[in-house]
Formats: structure tokens, sequence, C-alpha cells
């Protein structure tokens, strides 16, 4: 019975020593939004997914979700519009940098919108532009 109680106590003081470093200690933790591009956008209001290609100006592997913190980020996105309506030449389908001001605990859904006002031929690049389609409230917590 005594062994038992001595791997016991000594089970129960390596768990004290081990445990707090496994979490994460609020001074370790900030505050951030989030941008994501996961959600489909309605196409039928002419808005349409974007993929990322840079942010704040390094190339990055586009993500669903991006955990930044507050303050204006810039996000160089290509267009994935899918219309039938769309005529623009192919080289004129080029990426667009838009600015997004991060708040706290907020997720902003970013999207392409198709201007169908006009009539778009050859090489205009404004049958588009990058937008926040959605914004929502939302936790967001990163490590330093």
């Amino acid at each position: 019975m005594q062994v038992y109680s001595s791997w016991r106590a000594l089970l129960v003081a390596v768990a004290a020593l081990v445990l707090p470093g496994c979490a994460s200690s609020p001074d370790e933790m900030v505050e951030c939004g989030t941008v994501s591009s996961y959600l489909a956008p309605d196409n039928s209001a002419n808005l349409y997914r974007v993929v990322v290609t840079h942010l704040d100006g390094v190339a990055v592997i586009s993500r669903p979700n991006y955990l930044l913190s507050p303050g204006k980020h810039d996000f160089t996105v290509a267009e994935l519009i899918n219309s039938p309506e769309l005529k623009v030449s192919l080289s004129a389908r080029k990426v667009k940098v838009f600015s997004v001001n991060i708040e706290a605990d907020q997720r902003y859904h970013i999207a392409a919108q198709f201007n169908t006002d006009k009539i778009y031929i050859g090489q205009n690049q404004g049958y588009w532009q990058p937008i926040i389609w959605q914004t929502e409230s939302h936790q967001c917590e990163m490590k330093r």
C-alpha cells in the first residue's frame, strides 16, 4: 500500500510540473481577427470565391482562414468567377490587392464581386473587385 501512495504522490508531483506547460497562459495569447475565404458566396448576387496569393506582400499557400493581429492587412487575391456572362480575355484576368482593417474578434468573409452593370471585353480589368461580403462576431485568440 505504501508503494502505491509513493507512486501516486510522484505522479501528482510530475503532473503539477508538466501540465502548466501544456496550456497557454493568458500572457502568451493575443487578440486577433479572422479573414475567411472558405464560404461560397451567393453567385446569384454576382459574388464568387477568391484565392489568396499574398498576404502583406508575402506569398502564401491559400487556406480557409487567416488569423491576424488587429490593424490593416493587404490581401492579393485572384477571382474565381465562373459566369457564362464573363467575356474578358484570360490575359486580363489579373490579381488585385485590397486592404482589410482587422478588428479583434471579428470574421471577414471575402469574395469577388462580378460587375455586371457594363459589358467588359478585351483587356478591361474593371469587371470585378475584391470585397468583404459578410462580417460576423467570432472569438479569436492566437499565440504570440
